[in-house]
């Protein structure tokens, strides 16, 4: 009972003081996954003296933490943010992957005389963009939602085909033709799967009357996780199932939509946390002082060389502004995937692992340090942060089952059209009506000549049948104003 009740006091202790380092580390305009990896370090042998060396657990609990990482990310993506970027996105995570490994397997073979099945894989596990580095950095940088939406989905999308390389070359068997026919099954049917799970998923959501409002988030989650699990069974992608199964629950119409969002990004932060400081803890710092040398040439590769050239690559169908492709060069951010993805060779006994694991570490280390602090000025001198751009109108739905009746929340963003149309200009659907307005935290029921404004917040009370339409229209005037129907808006996605 004892050794329960310490472990239990550490783990409060360390997610305290990690949660305080997002303060901290805002201050000093760090990302924070730097100060919680210094949390697992300074808990490890070098200063506290915890003594963990279990790769194969590191490895599995690093999954499981992708995996809700990867789940928050796609619950919290706006498909309205990504389709202007599918193609650029999708190209990202597969060509661009293919010729970065090309280029820094490449490179490393002649620059660190490794030989090439060892080479290409030190290329395939640098190769992968970081969700979680992804996510928490580039969505405060201000940028437009065309280069944000092209990078969230190539974080999100590519650790499948990096995973599926890594464990290709990590394998003792030789890399036959039939190598690229299975990645490509992999990934399609990792796809449909989380697709289909996905979308069996909201359905089902909406229609269950679940005595809890808290039990809606649990189910959302679990219908992420066992996408993963059916996807892995199937032999297909877990990550890009569980990825594209929540960006489809994501962008569905789900009851308690903002408790479910809140609720997984709590997950993504804990995922977030425990993953950074396990791997911290794993570190051994006596060895990273040996790896600093081929950890800085694989670096500089990466970032000067591999990293261009596949963005180059993957960019020439869409005709991308070399501006653009400059910013999405520089903000290739690593982070834990590159770690976790490491392991793997590790643990299958391949010859020089733990150097790869080693320069990996230091690797993150310093290409966070001069990336993520560097992100928002590069974006300000290339041109592309655009302060004035407007936000979705957020949406949040409760059903009220024994009414046959919905309660939607509306929160009217900075820049949006809806701001300035008066409520009888609203045009909502029959049936439905604008109940209360809260405006700088007071509350009062509208009247037909009350003016909305941005940051209000409106509830809106309709019957089941005209709920979709109801949204539609408040969509459509977000947009396209108060004459968005003569505009041809319609609010559809």
């Amino acid at each position: 009972m004892g050794d329960v009740t310490g472990y239990l006091g550490i783990a409060a202790a360390v997610l305290l003081l990690s949660v305080i380092a997002v303060r901290v580390s805002i201050r000093l305009g760090l990302p924070s996954l730097l100060l919680y990896l210094g949390i697992g370090v300074l808990l490890g042998e070098a200063v506290v003296g915890i003594q963990f060396e279990d790769a194969d657990l590191t490895r599995s609990l690093g999954t499981v933490a992708l995996v809700l990482i990867l789940t928050e990310g796609g619950l919290t993506t706006r498909w309205s943010a990504v389709k202007p970027a599918l193609g650029l996105g999708i190209t990202l995570s597969t060509v661009a992957v293919g010729v970065s490994i090309a280029v820094t397997g490449f490179a490393l073979h002649f620059l660190l005389d490794m030989d090439w099945r060892t080479a290409l894989l030190w290329g395939a596990v640098l190769s992968s963009t970081d969700a979680a580095a992804v996510f928490s950095v580039l969505r405060g940088v201000g940028v437009g939602k065309r280069l944000i939406g092209a990078l969230e989905l190539e974080s999100g999308i590519n650790d499948a085909p990096v995973y599926i390389a890594v464990v290709l070359l990590a394998s003792p068997d030789p890399i036959t033709w039939t190598a690229p026919l299975l990645m490509g099954y992999e990934l399609i049917a990792g796809g449909v799967i989380g697709i289909v799970l996905g979308w069996l998923g909201g359905i089902g959501l909406r229609r269950a009357a679940l005595p809890a409002t808290g039990l809606y988030p649990l189910a959302t989650v679990a219908v992420c996780l066992l996408a993963y699990t059916v996807g892995d069974l199937a032999h297909a992608s877990g990550f890009l199932a569980v990825y594209t199964a929540a960006l489809v629950l994501g962008n569905a119409r789900l009851p308690h939509r903002a408790d479910t969002l809140s609720f997984a990004e709590g997950l993504g932060w804990i995922a977030q946390i425990g993953l950074f400081v396990l791997l911290g803890l794993y570190a051994s710092p006596g060895r990273l002082l040996d790896a600093l040398v081929p950890a800085l040439v694989a670096g500089a590769v990466l970032v000067l060389l591999a990293r261009p050239l596949s963005v180059l690559f993957a960019a020439l169908p869409f005709r991308v502004p070399w501006r653009e492709q400059v910013f999405v060069s520089w903000s290739g951010l690593r982070g834990a995937v590159p770690i976790v993805f490491a392991l793997i060779p590790l643990i299958q006994g391949v010859r020089g692992a733990q150097q790869l694991v080693d320069a990996v570490f230091v690797l993150v280390v310093v290409l966070t340090l001069v990336q993520g602090t560097t992100l928002p000025w590069l974006a300000k001198w290339l041109g592309l942060v655009k302060s004035g751009e407007a936000h979705e109108v957020q949406v949040d739905s409760s059903a009220l089952d024994d009414l046959g009746a919905e309660l939607l929340q509306v929160r009217i963003q900075p820049g949006s059209k809806l701001h300035g149309v008066y409520l009888s200009e609203l045009r909502l659907p029959p049936g439905s009506s604008v109940s209360l307005v809260v405006r700088d935290a007071n509350g009062f029921t509208p009247q037909p000549t009350t003016r909305l404004q941005e940051h209000d917040q409106l509830l809106v009370v309709c019957t089941e049948a005209m709920r979709t339409a109801t949204e539609h229209r408040i969509r459509a005037v977000d947009r396209a104003g108060r004459f968005a129907r003569w505009k041809g808006d319609v609010g559809l996605p």
